[in-house]
């Protein structure tokens, strides 16, 4: 970590941050951890939090969580919470699939974001990504009613892999079925980072998808 992400993270990690591992059995007490009660997203895999501590300012009723496995990621988040004074986000570091399955009753989140996640790109890699159709039943089981999973992939393998999957859980239904692929138009709100003009630059298509749970 650089110098400034380690202070962060000095300054930040017991309070907004802890360990999937560390966490007690059973669903995860946000309105404990948030001092609050309201609804709760969470982001798998917020890379250097970028977006994630735009959005969470953008939305300050909302309560956000981000869980990542790599470390300078979530002290550089932690970095941009402290500058932007968020008090909505918490920080979670480990596996994902173990924090939804071991940690969040069903119908608990609002929503569940999953950006630009690894692309695994070689073929006999792609059991490695992480939308899988195990995982996407997972995340279909912890949403509420009316709650969304929100993917973008600027891999168009991925994309059409992230819609195949999603489109055969029965218990989410695409928004934007009736759009051209079924892929939803780039949301005005979903911050565009320095990663996203780079995959443009090389021109590849960013593919958003929107599912809620029915």
């Amino acid at each position: 970590m650089t110098v400034g992400q380690q202070r962060a993270w000095d300054r930040h990690w017991s309070a907004m941050g802890d360990s999937v591992d560390a966490l007690p059995p059973g669903q995860l007490d946000t309105a404990a951890w948030f001092g609050r009660t309201a609804p709760v997203v969470l982001e798998i895999g917020p890379g250097m939090g970028e977006t994630t501590a735009q959005l969470a300012a953008a939305a300050p009723e909302v309560d956000h969580l981000a869980v990542e496995v790599y470390k300078p990621g979530l002290a550089q988040l932690l970095l941009r919470a402290e500058h932007l004074e968020l008090a909505n986000l918490r920080l979670l570091r480990g596996d994902a699939v173990v924090l939804l399955r071991e940690h969040f009753e069903p119908g608990s989140l609002s929503g569940v974001r999953i950006f630009f996640p690894d692309p695994w790109p070689k073929k006999r890699h792609h059991k490695r990504r992480l939308v899988q159709q195990e995982t996407v039943e997972l995340i279909a089981s912890r949403l509420a009613p009316g709650g969304f999973v929100h993917m973008a992939t600027d891999w168009e393998s991925y994309a059409e892999q992230m819609l195949e999957v999603c489109s055969a859980v029965p218990e989410l239904r695409n928004r934007y079925a009736d759009e051209p692929g079924g892929w939803a138009p780039r949301p005005e709100w979903r911050p565009v980072t320095k990663f996203e003009n780079r995959a443009h630059d090389e021109g590849r298509v960013i593919h958003d998808l929107i599912f809620e749970r029915a």
